[in-house]
């Protein structure tokens, strides 16, 4: 009877370069259970739980505010500063939630490659959807804030949104995956040299400083403004502006461009991964 029991034979694909898709949805149901992993693991023996979704981007939204709105008298494009920099930090805080996560992949899922199979993209995937549920608690917060200053104050009548607001799940989806291309590469140089992971933070942190996040991109002079169109982010924090506030400087041309990077920087961190994936074991 065993000699004519079916057998299933697991071998993987040599090449870094085959892209997997069949068993990422053979595995969704992994999938399913990684993301409400990371999403419980996340807020595990905590207080606030998933509120500090809001707490962070709000105490940052008040010192931003304090500090470059009060102090340094940031222009923010006739905009309430508080709702300025709130929409500002609703794609940064997606995006450097999941680089700071998937970043360290490789590291932190050593023990478990070693010992089953299943598609190694699933876990920075998992992490990846899971910092979804904690930026729909923020946008949801946002939009409260915005119902508030546009039917409870006088500066509520200039804020109007537009017709990229039709586009705010493109915008998210892209931000998704210029973060998840960023972590790939990041997880990628990690697992050979770890100096990398005590940087990343770092990195982060002067990404978002070159990014219009605490400035309107209009600040930048003309003839640097080639240079911000190198950053995929700044086109969707304006893109984000543009949409709810009616404020963000963005044209078609450079969300076209942005999104090209987008899927450049997506496609490389996958390559990058998975090359690395193949004998991270081995050398761990």
């Amino acid at each position: 009877m065993n000699a004519s029991a079916p057998r299933v034979l697991i071998r993987p694909n040599q090449s870094w370069i085959h892209f997997d898709w069949r068993g990422l949805v053979q595995y969704s149901d992994l999938l399913v259970e990684l993301v409400l992993r990371d999403f419980t693991a996340k807020y595990k023996q905590t207080i606030l739980g998933p509120v500090w979704s809001v707490v962070n981007p709000l105490l940052t939204t008040i010192v931003f505010t304090l500090l470059f709105g009060r102090v340094l008298r940031v222009p923010t494009n006739g905009v309430p500063p508080l709702l300025f920099y709130l929409c500002g930090l609703l794609a940064w805080t997606y995006f450097s939630n999941v680089v700071n996560t998937t970043g360290q992949t490789l590291t932190s899922n050593a023990r478990i490659f070693s010992k089953v199979y299943f598609p190694r993209l699933l876990p920075p995937l998992a992490l990846t959807i899971s910092n979804l549920i904690s930026l729909g608690i923020q946008l949801t917060f946002f939009l409260l804030t915005y119902a508030w200053f546009k039917f409870a104050t006088v500066q509520g009548a200039d804020l109007s949104p537009t017709i990229w607001l039709a586009l705010l799940p493109l915008l998210i989806v892209h931000t998704a995956a210029v973060a998840l291309g960023v972590g790939l590469i990041l997880s990628s140089i990690t697992a050979k040299y770890r100096d990398l992971h005590h940087l990343t933070s770092i990195l982060i942190q002067l990404w978002m400083y070159v990014t219009p996040v605490i400035y309107p991109i209009t600040r930048i002079p003309e003839e640097w403004r080639w240079v911000a169109g190198l950053n995929p982010m700044a086109a969707v924090v304006e893109a984000m502006r543009k949409a709810f506030l009616g404020a963000g400087d963005v044209t078609p041309l450079a969300y076209a461009q942005s999104l090209g990077l987008a899927l450049l920087t997506l496609a490389t961190g996958v390559l990058l991964y998975q090359r690395m994936a193949r004998n991270f074991v081995d050398t761990v």
